[in-house]
């Protein structure tokens, strides 16, 4: 049920199209299950509806400054908005005539920040002055070693879930989508780039003795978390009519290769559920320092440097942030424990996109590793009883990237049962219906219920709808893809784990995939002249592949394999990627007086270049409770 302020109530449905999405604010929902527990905000009494920005960024004191000018929608009567913030120091707060509104700050929590109360005395609009904290969890500021070109600084943002807080002013939750325009000053040396329709080409306009703004604009209300921005040495190469990459001037062609067959993927995405409703589709590679494989901006996805290995094999990650702009960006989760409806719906459509663009087969090798994924999380979360095996639970507490596997292997379970024409046509009609609004896991059943199933009674025992979205474990009617390609893979493993010589893989020619199959599949106990075998005759640990060598390195840490230590320290030294440096700091852990020492002296090393969530991450994991 969706209940919308008095003042909207005639001129918003649930199904709103896309066109009254840009004229009026995206709903608020108000069913128990929507209420988000990470926001201070009180949406139904007062809501933002835009965010405009205009900052500067100052890379010597490592801050922005400049004003956030809110658009408020109040209910009738309301006296004050509550607005999300962490650790920002507020110089002012007006109306839009500049008349100073009281305001107060609250106390300071140590994972949700402070709620700033603002009195509206009538105001629609508030103005905002502030600046940012050199420590803004949302904020890496990285020194010029750090980039690929070693000479200048880069910023770049991360706001999924709740950091951008703590640079944006605003009500910070998935489900209180909000539209948005910015201005960002930098220096004249630099560019900057957004989440968002560029307005103000390559060069910017001046602004001032040694700077220039860049400014830019989304006109379709989205959840805050994806307002995302980079500031650095940047140039742009086409990859398409209406795609392209930014990175780097050193990584720009090596960057536009490896995501060329981009434009494909958009074909292909549209085919199968409909247009891509966000104008241009361009890519952001980051430095290495970037936390995760893909976040997906909309207009301006940002991806990790990890991903380029010069045979297209880990597009996948591209396909992935590509479907988001459905599944996510469209139709959004409105509170973190519904995340899965989030990553196991792009989970799936990745999938399609990638059987749509380089086979069946290759599809299913993506499909088959997502299904090892999910039996080893299923297992590590404590079996198949434990709670966070749950999609629908408490918010970040779902086990590893069960969210991500346990979702799309739901959705395909239900293809399966129905046909995938009868799925495609209600997947498709599903992102319409739900177009730019938020969603939540009953919701998402009660629509399935009413459009796919209506009223099958034994269609809806097959499916086990309810077992699958609130119960832990995996039910037994879960669809298993299993590869070809990994199943030759699997013969030349079983061949090794029987004694047989390493020198018989012969992996020339494999893809990121076939290599996450053998290494991943290795016994965890080897001899150490077994561990020196296999990476001096499979090359591990001078692999340029980030995934071989962060599977490498768990496999040699299992074993405190010595000789793999120098490899290793340069490996989370070199890459910031959370998917890839987490594990091995929890196999340090593990090995106790042995591990742990050499944990923490690579950490106080690699700090400086990961991202503060990831720093703050590994710090968890370094200093247990």
């Amino acid at each position: 049920m969706r209940i919308l302020l008095p003042a909207l109530a005639v001129l918003m449905t649930t199904t709103a199209s896309a066109a009254l999405a840009q004229q009026v604010p995206a709903p608020i929902l108000t069913t128990p299950e929507a209420k988000d527990v990470w926001t201070r905000a009180q949406p139904q009494v007062a809501r933002v509806t835009h965010v405009g920005l205009d900052l500067t960024a100052d890379f010597a004191k490592k801050t922005m400054r400049g004003t956030a000018t809110l658009d408020v929608l109040a209910a009738r009567n309301a006296r004050e908005v509550i607005l999300d913030i962490d650790d920002l120091v507020i110089a002012s707060v007006t109306n839009a005539a500049g008349k100073p509104l009281p305001y107060t700050v609250g106390q300071d929590d140590p994972e949700l920040g402070q709620a700033l109360t603002i009195q509206l005395n009538g105001a629609k609009r508030i103005v905002v002055r502030y600046e940012t904290r050199p420590g803004a969890t949302a904020l890496q500021w990285l020194p010029p070693q750090l980039t690929a070109g070693k000479a200048k600084p880069y910023l770049f943002s991360q706001g999924q879930p709740i950091n951008n807080r703590s640079w944006i002013p605003t009500q910070d939750s998935p489900g209180i989508r909000q539209t948005w325009d910015a201005k960002i000053t930098v220096p004249t040396d630099f560019v900057a780039v957004m989440s968002g329709e560029r307005l103000d080409g390559a060069k910017g306009q001046p602004a001032g003795k040694g700077m220039h703004s860049f400014r830019f604009r989304m006109d379709k209300p989205v959840p805050p978390y994806l307002i995302a921005m980079a500031v650095g040495d940047l140039a742009f190469k086409a990859t398409g009519p209406r795609s392209g990459v930014w990175a780097e001037p050193r990584q720009l062609d090596a960057a536009a290769y490896e995501v060329g067959d981009v434009e494909k993927m958009i074909d292909a995405a549209e085919a199968l559920y409909g247009p891509y409703r966000w104008g241009r589709y361009d890519m952001l590679v980051l430095p290495p320092s970037f936390p995760f494989g893909g976040m997906e901006n909309p207009t301006l996805t940002f991806l990790t440097p990890t991903i380029i290995t010069g045979d297209r094999s880990n597009t996948d990650v591209v396909a992935h942030e590509l479907a988001h702009s459905w599944s996510g960006n469209l139709v959004t989760n409105a509170t973190w424990s519904d995340n899965w409806l989030n990553e196991g719906f792009t989970t799936y459509f990745e999938n399609r996109i990638m059987e749509a663009v380089y086979g069946a087969e290759r599809a299913a090798m993506y499909a088959d590793l997502d299904w090892d994924g999910l039996q080893s999380d299923i297992k590590d979360a404590g079996g198949p009883h434990a709670p966070t095996t749950r999609l629908h639970g408490e918010p970040s507490a779902t086990f590893g990237q069960l969210d991500y596997f346990k979702g799309s292997t739901f959705l395909r379970t239900v293809e399966h049962a129905v046909g995938r024409p009868r799925f495609d046509a209600y997947l498709r009609s599903y992102f319409d219906r739900h177009a730019f609004q938020p969603q939540t896991t009953a919701g998402f059943l009660a629509d399935l219920r009413a459009n796919l199933i209506k009223g099958d009674q034994a269609l809806e025992a097959k499916l086990e709808l309810d077992r699958w979205a609130y119960q832990p474990g995996l039910p037994e009617n879960a669809v298993h893809v299993q590869s070809a390609t990994l199943a030759q893979v699997d013969a030349k493993l079983a061949a090794v784990k029987a004694g047989g010589p390493v020198s018989a893989v012969q992996p020339q020619g494999w893809s990121t995939q076939q290599w996450m199959r053998f290494l991943n599949g290795l016994p965890r106990q080897q001899t150490p002249a077994r561990l020196k075998e296999l990476d001096e005759t499979l090359g591990l640990s001078k692999s340029n592949n980030a995934y071989v060598r962060s599977a490498w390195a768990e496999l040699a840490i299992a074993n405190r394999y010595e000789p793999a230590l120098p490899s290793i320290q340069a490996f989370v030294n070199s890459v910031g990627r959370g998917l890839l440096i987490r594990p091995i700091y929890e196999g340090l852990m593990k090995q106790g007086d042995w591990g742990q020492p050499i944990a923490r002296r690579f950490f106080a090393e690699a700090r400086g270049t990961y991202h503060p969530a990831t720093a703050g991450g590994v710090e968890r994991i370094i200093t247990p409770k």
